[in-house]
């Protein structure tokens, strides 16, 4: 709607997980460099977490984005799975056909394909998004499945995304195990103030705006950041309605009643950003 009066080439604040308009703050950016070093170097088992909206989903896709050609992938977005499931979507995951129905089967598939990949040099990653929902018996699958293993190289890397709980979740005695093995572990962090008005101008930038540093004032800035806190999900959110409410006005700057407008707005609709 406001795309050809704000000279957009698309909409800035989709909420979908868009490599592209990835914003490296000082944590987005250890938290990549870091995930691509764990892959590459074969570290097993590496974890990521952050806040609801942090922005891992949009790392981990930009990660497997920025791997080498001999590295295969697969994405696991919903772990609310059984411990069969799991080793089945990842096996599909990787564009191998499962045979039959047996997971010790499914498992043996999975170790062949690991070992021919490292008679080729290449390499696998697994990502387990949400992974602070996987249940007891999940964690100990995934556990398992880091013992594929040669005495020298980890066959698989697997990288464990999720929420603050999996920090939690991983300290609890019965995952020593599994916590033992994490070689790199990476925390997202919200956005400060001065990361919130370079992102929104990352965003505008990407999306095609000739001049992003003028549509959003300082003070709409700073009105966005205390309601948001600084989460790029709720930024997003948030400059999106207020983008739309200054086009109502037919305004080429967003000001602090249109945040006030777009934050009422969302309020009634949702309740609260959350």
């Amino acid at each position: 709607m406001y795309l050809d009066f704000f000279q957009l080439n698309e909409f800035p604040f989709n909420v979908t997980p868009d490599p592209r308009f990835l914003f490296f703050s000082e944590r987005h950016r250890e938290a990549f460099d870091s995930l691509l070093y764990g892959v590459e170097h074969r570290k097993g088992f590496i974890v990521l977490t952050g806040e609801v909206g942090c922005g891992k989903t949009t790392i981990c896709r930009s990660v497997l984005n920025n791997l080498p050609g001999t590295t295969h992938s697969a994405f696991i977005l919903n772990p609310s799975l059984t411990a069969a499931q799991l080793v089945r979507a990842i096996l599909i995951d990787l564009h191998i056909e499962p045979k039959g129905g047996d997971k010790l089967v499914h498992i043996a598939q999975l170790n062949r394909f690991l070992l021919q990949c490292l008679e080729k040099g290449e390499n696998v990653a697994v990502i387990i998004d949400e992974s602070q929902n996987l249940d007891p018996v999940l964690m100990e699958q995934v556990r398992m499945l880091s013992n594929l293993e040669t005495d020298q190289h980890k066959l698989m890397q697997i990288i464990l995304s999720g929420q603050p709980e999996l920090k939690e979740r991983l300290q609890r005695p019965e995952l020593r195990q599994l916590r033992q093995r994490v070689m790199v572990h990476c925390d997202l962090a919200p956005l400060s103030l001065v990361e919130t008005t370079l992102y929104i101008q990352h965003r505008l930038k990407v999306a095609g705006s000739a001049n992003p540093a003028s549509i959003f004032d300082s003070a709409a800035i700073q009105q966005i950041y205390t309601s948001t806190e600084g989460i790029p999900r709720q930024i997003n959110t948030v400059c999106d309605r207020s983008l739309l409410a200054a086009y109502v006005r037919r305004s080429y700057q967003v000001t602090p009643p249109d945040v006030a407008h777009a934050l009422a707005e969302l309020s009634s609709l949702i309740g609260s950003l959350e």
